[in-house]
């Protein structure tokens, strides 16, 4: 079988070493499509491939109709809102993720943005601690577990609400369990979103549920932008100049949220997944799990249906 990684934007040389190592190693073929400046370049590549892993790459009705071959794409990290899934379905196509591989690099990004969000965004003046403060964590998966594993060390009393994960589980973990979102609006000092994009969560965090945070609260978003309504944000911290926003995700509105000079900050570029591990990690398993499938139909990871 051919196995295409097609990446915009690489992974690291160590991750192709590894991923090599698992696709020859079950005898499959792997071919390399790296730093690609069209889409026609995608379009070629693909139309023998077998397989695909990709990164942050998108997966439209137009790939899939000029991958005449391909059986499963594996998307390298957790989020896949960049694979149409309607159309990987229709075209009998498993979609494929790899949860947990970069929630680490993740969390621990969490708290670079938080630390320097309460330390005044080391402009010289007074900040404050984290020690003691109530974290809220909204959605409760890989990300969300580790970002509540980091909170522990901090000292932060932490809470969580996620629709789809028992309220038992999250208490085993050591968190305070809420109703719903707007209670962990309420309770918390910062809040930091673990949520997908989807059509029930895109626009969701909106100034109904931002404006019930407390004085001086912190809003962290390291999950997808879709999930901010921009211009209610906006006109909600014109409005409370206590409030902060901190992302590694740039929002479409970047210029009217830099205005707030002091209570912003974004990445220049999404940085959730940037670390070594987290790219070796992604690599190897989407190589893992595509062998998987080859050799037994294995479809644990799949997302579309």
């Amino acid at each position: 079988m051919k196995v295409l990684v097609a990446t915009e934007k690489p992974f690291a040389p160590v991750a192709i070493e590894g991923i090599r190592k698992e696709v020859e190693g079950a005898g499959h073929e792997l071919v390399l499509l790296e730093k690609y400046t069209e889409k026609a370049q995608l379009l070629a590549a693909v139309a023998d491939a077998d397989a695909m892993i990709i990164r942050s790459d998108k997966v439209d009705a137009e790939v899939l109709d000029a991958a005449k071959q391909l059986k499963i794409v594996v998307r390298a990290g957790a989020g896949y809102d960049n694979i149409d899934l309607a159309a990987a379905t229709a075209h009998q196509v498993v979609a494929e993720n790899t949860p947990g591989q970069n929630a680490n690099a993740v969390a621990e990004l969490v708290f670079g943005l938080l630390v320097y969000a309460v330390r005044s965004f080391y402009n010289g003046k007074a900040g404050s601690e984290l020690l003691g403060k109530k974290l809220g964590i909204l959605a409760f998966g890989n990300v969300g577990r580790n970002v509540a594993r980091i909170a522990k060390g901090f000292g932060m009393d932490i809470y969580a609400y996620d629709a789809y994960c028992p309220a038992e589980v999250i208490e085993a973990a050591g968190v305070h369990a809420v109703e719903n979102q707007e209670v962990l609006f309420q309770t918390c000092d910062v809040v930091s979103l673990h949520i997908p994009a989807t059509a029930e969560t895109k626009q969701s965090i909106n100034r109904a549920l931002v404006s019930q945070m407390k004085k001086g609260a912190i809003l962290v978003n390291t999950a997808r932008k879709e999930v901010i309504n921009e211009p209610e944000l906006i006109q909600l911290m014109a409005e409370r100049t206590d409030l902060k926003f901190v992302t590694d995700i740039k929002p479409d509105a970047d210029a009217e949220f830099a205005a707030f000079e002091g209570r912003y900050f974004s990445t220049p570029k999404k940085m959730g997944a940037q670390t070594a591990e987290a790219n070796i990690n992604a690599g190897i398993a989407a190589a893992r799990q595509i062998n998987a499938y080859f050799a037994d139909g294995c479809t644990k990871f799949q997302v579309n249906k």
